[in-house]
């Protein structure tokens, strides 16, 4: 008699998965809400997670050189650590970008952004306001190059 691994089977489901089901997963496989990514990344994470607690995670000598190499990058302030996963850009910060020969300068709030006198929640908005097209607002500003580098 052969024993066949369910795990691959529920990865493949993953694909045919309406997204309230994916997040309905991740909620309980993750036990938080589900962030506002988009599908391939919801699969992407749960399919790792599923593997993780099917066959186990990083090995204990990984997960030591993992933190050897972030305390050499930090010196052990997981403060800084945490901090530089969410680059957001200092409250006070102006952004300045020239768009058809026109310059622009938006303010980093603690909330959001302000264009123009006018209050955004994201630097996407500011830069659709700007263009009239959508735009990722991190790239249009320079944050991140168009391969997603910060």
């Amino acid at each position: 008699m052969t024993i066949t691994d369910p795990i691959p089977a529920r990865l493949m489901a993953l694909k045919a998965a309406s997204m309230p089901d994916l997040k309905k997963q991740w909620r309980e496989l993750f036990e938080t809400e589900p962030p506002a990514f988009n599908r391939r990344y919801l699969e992407s994470r749960l399919a790792y997670r599923i593997q993780e607690l099917a066959y186990g995670g990083l090995k204990p000598a990984t997960m030591e050189r993992l933190e050897a190499l972030g305390e050499q990058l930090d010196g052990g302030d997981l403060v800084v650590r945490r901090a530089s996963a969410n680059d957001r850009p200092i409250v006070g910060t102006r952004l300045i970008r020239e768009w058809q020969g026109l310059e622009h300068t938006v303010t980093v709030l603690a909330d959001g952004y302000e264009w123009q006198g006018r209050p955004y929640k994201s630097l996407s908005s500011v830069a659709r306001a700007i263009t009239g097209t959508r735009w990722n607002g991190w790239v249009f500003f320079g944050l991140k190059n168009h391969r997603g580098r910060t």
